[in-house]
């Protein structure tokens, strides 16, 4: 609550506010008069104060740099207009006078402008003075010197300007526009120079060059950050430009004088790349110039070689070269320079391994395509083989490529970060590997000879896996001789005893690799895996060969593969909780599939299979942690049956559903007896639907009446069954469809009592039973409500 004083204390209070505000302005005055004495005794120094308030949407430097730049520039558009179209309306002094008056006054006013500390006015009319030098150069050209080639012209023109203005803006220091136009200036005269001479490709390339190189002192040494800005990014640009020029030159180049001069100009652009890297002060700088000076001297010297050897070692001759720029990391360089020597290093290792990349995959790839055309004979050597043309002209360099890099990996991890270490104690492998998959195509080996070579490399890689303590190094070892085992897999297609002989030594490799997984007490969990996934792999494969090699029927092929799963399911049990048993039930669950596949066609052979299967699921079934695998032997033996009763043409449902519902109901009686609480429509629901309801639909389409006898009777058995005991499932499933079965058999004759019937009848009759329903209507809930009781509290 607020309490308000009297008048007469209000008005006292306000008045003594009043008196505080006068004597704080009066203190605030005098502290501002002498801020602008002591502001005019420091001069021009000083800062004029601002007023308050808020803030203009252009600030007044911006706006004033804005106008300045419009205005010298629609001053350089009048006087290009001027001097291109007005200029012959003067005479030669006329046009003298006006060009060098203008010019002259154009760069002398900003020096005035800069001591009346103007100098974005000195800025615009600096600008202005540097177009009408170009101005007057083009002037004195058109006129005095109309048959001077213009390349040549503009050379000693750009020259000239860029002299010029870098004099002038170094006489100006506090202008800032003139000395890095002076340096985009200086971009021009060596590259026109060559255009005007007509020098050829490599002046040219060597006038980039040469440029780059100025730019990179420039950049490098020079003072002003405009000025490094500029030069910075004509280095980049002129440089890359001369590199990319002088690489080209080198491919064309068709003999060892040719490739040695386009080399000296690759080596004189690294000479400028490390000099930006030896003296630049920024790590990441000195680090990509370094890279680039190293891939500058690897083109140099590998072009050289390239024109000097045979073509089939052009790759492994840049390889070489990368592979010495190796030799200077181990020196006492700056650490950011050995970095840029070594990516470059690796860079074309890397460069070279993408070549011979190509090689490796058709390789391990092409035997793929045997799977279409098996056993039509074999072929003539490995490379025949493969049914693909090897990518490159000259195959064996490949192999040859990869192993080298596989070997300086192996012997450069100790010059390697933690990261790069590790990548190549897992990369060398990988590249060895290669190599060796590529190895006997490019040989053009014979055909077994090539195969056993794939065999023997699997097998190694098998026993790396299983002797290494790794867990890594295991899962990648297993998945490479996975690999190289499906190659081979494929590969020995071609005949039927290469096949059988290749698949039962990869079954007999894989094996053995899992049995001694099993022996350890801590396997590796992911190769272990693969090994088992690829032991009953080959050995479904294996039996599938058998049996076609037999001329078995696919049925006979499927029943014989069979036993694959049965011996992995005896395996899974002798392993019991060891990690290697999920895996094998895994593959065999998938072998027995692929078994009942091959047998659809015939249905005996189908419902044979289908038995068998449940009969290995069964067997699983019984070690206590593999329970659950009963129901799906449960579903197989009733899909083997049905599958026997289709053969047979059974047509009857209950041939059908009774096999599924006196099981069920039995499951569900044990249930029951365990947990008393559990409700009947999840103990013998599902085994009474499953006869009932097609038992039922099939009734209501039988004109024949033993059938709704039948069923009458049984409903009626299993309502007075749930009555008694009280189960709800029971009670209700066998009313409803006793209800109903009665409901088939009475249809006919009350038809016939409603054709008889007046037609006035049923509307009364149906009148009366509304009136006695809602006569009743109480009643009738309060019964509605006993019957849901007594329900609920049925099972």
């Amino acid at each position: 609550m607020t309490n308000i004083p009297p008048p007469a204390e209000e008005l006292r209070i306000l008045d003594w506010e009043l008196r505080q505000l006068e004597a704080r302005r009066t203190q605030l005055l005098q502290r501002r008069a002498w801020l602008l004495g002591a502001l005019r005794a420091a001069g021009p120094a000083g800062s004029p104060p601002r007023p308050a308030g808020p803030p203009a949407e252009t600030t007044p430097p911006s706006a004033q740099n804005v106008l300045l730049t419009l205005g010298g520039v629609l001053l350089t558009i009048a006087a290009i207009a001027f001097t291109v179209v007005s200029w012959g309306h003067l005479g030669i002094g006329g046009r003298s006078a006006v060009l060098g008056a203008v010019t002259l006054a154009a760069l002398g006013a900003p020096a005035v402008l800069l001591r009346r500390s103007l100098r974005s006015t000195a800025e615009a009319v600096a600008g202005l003075g540097l177009a009408l030098t170009v101005l007057d150069t083009y002037a004195l050209r058109h006129l005095a010197l109309p048959d001077t080639d213009a390349f040549g012209y503009a050379a000693a023109a750009s020259a000239l300007l860029a002299a010029l203005w870098a004099g002038y803006g170094l006489l100006l220091g506090e202008l800032r526009l003139p000395l890095p136009t002076a340096v985009a200036t200086a971009q021009l005269p060596l590259i026109l120079w060559a255009g005007a001479a007509q020098a050829g490709d490599h002046a040219m390339t060597a006038a980039l060059l040469a440029t780059a190189a100025f730019d990179t002192a420039l950049a490098l040494w020079a003072g002003i950050r405009s000025v490094r800005v500029v030069a910075t990014a004509g280095a980049c640009t002129l440089g890359l430009w001369g590199a990319a020029s002088a690489i080209w030159l080198s491919a064309q180049a068709t003999d060892p004088t040719g490739a040695a001069r386009a080399g000296v100009l690759l080596l004189f652009a690294a000479l400028v790349a490390l000099a930006a890297a030896w003296w630049s002060k920024n790590p990441e700088a000195t680090t990509g110039a370094a890279c680039a000076s190293g891939l500058l001297v690897v083109a140099a010297s590998g072009g050289v070689l390239r024109t000097a050897l045979p073509a089939a070692w052009t790759v492994p001759a840049h390889l070489a070269c990368g592979i010495a720029l190796l030799a200077l990391v181990r020196t006492a360089l700056p650490r950011p320079l050995r970095r840029g020597i070594a990516a470059a290093s690796a860079a074309v290792q890397g460069l070279a391994v993408l070549w011979a990349l190509p090689v490796a995959a058709v390789a391990l790839l092409g035997p793929l395509g045997w799977a279409t055309r098996a056993w039509s004979g074999e072929p003539s050597d490995a490379r025949d083989a493969l049914l693909l043309e090897l990518p490159l002209p000259h195959p064996l360099s490949a192999p040859l490529v990869l192993a080298t890099v596989a070997g300086v990996l192996l012997v450069a991890t100790g010059l390697l970060d933690t990261t790069a270490r590790r990548a190549a104690r897992y990369g060398a492998p990988a590249l060895a590997w290669s190599a060796a998959v590529a190895l006997p195509p490019a040989l053009q080996l014979p055909y077994a000879v090539g195969l056993s070579a794939q065999i023997l490399l699997t097998a190694s890689l098998l026993a790396y896996a299983a002797r290494t303590t790794s867990v890594t190094r295991a899962l990648a070892a297993s998945a490479l001789a996975l690999a190289s085992s499906a190659s081979v897999a494929f590969l020995s297609l071609a005949t039927t005893a290469a096949t059988l002989t290749t698949l039962g030594t990869l079954t007999a490799l894989f094996l053995a690799t899992c049995a001694h997984a099993a022996r350890r007490a801590e396997p590796a969990p992911g190769a272990a895996a693969l090994a088992a996934c690829a032991y009953l792999a080959y050995a479904t494969a294996l039996a599938c060969a058998t049996g076609a090699a037999w001329d078995l029927r696919p049925e006979h092929i499927g029943l014989l593969t069979l036993v694959v799963p049965g011996l992995a399911a005896l395996a899974a049990a002798r392993l019991g909780r060891h990690p290697l048993a999920l895996p094998v039930e895994i593959m065999a669950a998938a072998s027995a599939a692929l078994a009942v596949a091959l047998t659809v066609g015939h249905a005996p052979a189908l419902a044979l299979s289908l038995a068998l299967a449940g009969l290995i699921a069964s067997g699983t079934a019984l070690r206590t942690d593999r329970r659950p695998v009963g129901y799906a032997a449960g579903v197989l033996f009733v899909l083997a049956s049905w599958v026997r009763l289709a053969s047979w043409g059974v047509t009857a449902p209950e041939a059908y559903t009774l096999p599924v519902t006196v099981p069920a109901l039995l499951v569900g009686f044990l249930r029951r007896r365990r947990d008393p609480e559990a409700s009947s429509w999840t103990a013998y629901g599902p085994g009474l639907t499953a006869t009932l309801l097609p038992s039922l639909a099939a009734a209501w389409s039988d004109p024949h009446w033993q059938r709704p006898l039948l069923l009458g009777t049984a409903a009626l058995a299993v309502t007075l069954i749930g009555a008694h005991h009280r189960l709800r499932a029971p009670l209700v499933l066998g009313g409803t469809v006793l209800a109903l079965d009665a409901l088939h058999e009475l249809a006919p004759y009350i038809v016939q009592v409603a054709g008889a019937l007046p037609r006035w009848l049923p509307p009364a009759l149906a009148g009366l039973l509304l009136l006695a329903v809602g006569a009743t209507y109480e009643q009738r809930l309060r019964d509605a409500r006993r019957f849901r009781n007594a329900l609920n509290r049925m099972h």
